[in-house]
């Protein structure tokens, strides 16, 4: 099996294609389309290492989180961001809203976004500091077309801030069902970070 490595440059690539038969330049020239439209993004590292959450620790907090922050590009390209209430479910995060307004034209124009949650804010006038713990994660937004990811979606944000009524909630769905969307944040990277102080 042959192996390209993409450590020379295109040109030089193509002055080595006489090694190659029709079908390994075929995959190449491919390849090096392909890669000319995706970008690899790549997500800033975290400076104070030693005060990044983990994974698990950062779920925690978007699980326990009653409001969070999305942040995306508005009109005449200003930053919006806007307070919502949420539910996390299989590294998605769901908002429910109008099926119209700025939220979901910003979307349309630009689904790139960030959601930031603020679980700990506790601020220490006598030491000029503030004990906080929060998370932000990225990715890209969505409007839920599926009809079963939109039920269990709204199912799953009714009984996170309704639990136990659940006959209700059913009622209240299905009394405005079709007058509002369900937003997913499919996120793509997550940071969560502490203040120095709660470090163990």
């Amino acid at each position: 099996n042959t192996r390209i490595y993409w450590t020379v440059s295109e040109k030089e690539l193509w002055k080595s294609l006489k090694c190659f038969s029709i079908i390994e330049i075929t995959l190449l020239v491919e390849t090096m389309q392909k890669n000319r439209k995706e970008k690899v993004i790549v997500f800033p590292e975290m400076r104070r290492k030693k005060q990044q959450l983990t994974q698990e620790e950062s779920i925690e907090i978007l699980l326990k989180g009653s409001c969070g922050v999305l942040a995306l590009l508005g009109n005449e390209d200003y930053p919006y961001a806007v307070p919502l209430s949420y539910v996390y479910e299989d590294h998605k995060i769901y908002f429910h809203g109008a099926k119209e307004g700025h939220k979901l034209d910003a979307i349309k124009k630009h689904n790139k976004a960030s959601f930031c949650v603020i679980r700990q804010d506790q601020v220490l006038p006598e030491k000029f500091t503030t004990l906080y713990k929060s998370v932000i994660a990225f990715g890209r937004m969505r409007v839920v077309e599926d009809e079963e990811e939109k039920r269990a979606s709204i199912v799953l944000l009714g009984r996170k801030y309704s639990p136990g009524l659940d006959e209700a909630m059913k009622k209240e769905i299905e009394g405005s069902y079709d007058r509002f969307h369900m937003f997913a944040l499919d996120i793509e990277h997550m940071t969560g970070k502490q203040c120095i102080e709660l470090v163990h």
